[in-house]
């Protein structure tokens, strides 16, 4: 995580820390334009499925907020490159925000935008 921003590098930690927490498949972070941050893990019930980053979306909206400046996606080990969908956060937050991609030991594996 040398390489990121203290920002962007926190939002790892808090996605490591969501996904850890509850030993889900995905953690993810999101930061505000206001710079508070929101962290989710992934929802697997029989009746609803929401990635990680669609809950920490979720959760930014149904606080106010008016944007998004980046966000964050930890998955398990082995995931494939591209796996995370990050239209979620294009939709709402539009062109041009940061996705860090990191594995669950907090390497970053990629850094996409919107």
């Amino acid at each position: 995580m040398s390489d990121l921003s203290a920002e962007d590098a926190k939002l790892v930690t808090l996605a490591r820390a969501a996904r850890a927490r509850t030993r889900a498949t995905e953690g993810a972070a999101v930061r505000d334009s206001d710079g508070r941050t929101y962290a989710a893990c992934t929802v697997a019930l029989d009746t609803v499925e929401l990635t990680a980053l669609q809950l920490a979306v979720a959760m930014a909206l149904a606080s106010g907020v008016k944007g998004l400046e980046a966000a964050a996606v930890v998955t398990e080990d082995g995931a494939e490159d591209g796996a995370v969908d990050v239209n979620v956060v294009r939709h709402f937050a539009g062109a041009n925000i940061p996705v860090v991609l990191a594995l669950g030991t907090g390497e970053v594996r990629d850094v996409v935008h919107t």
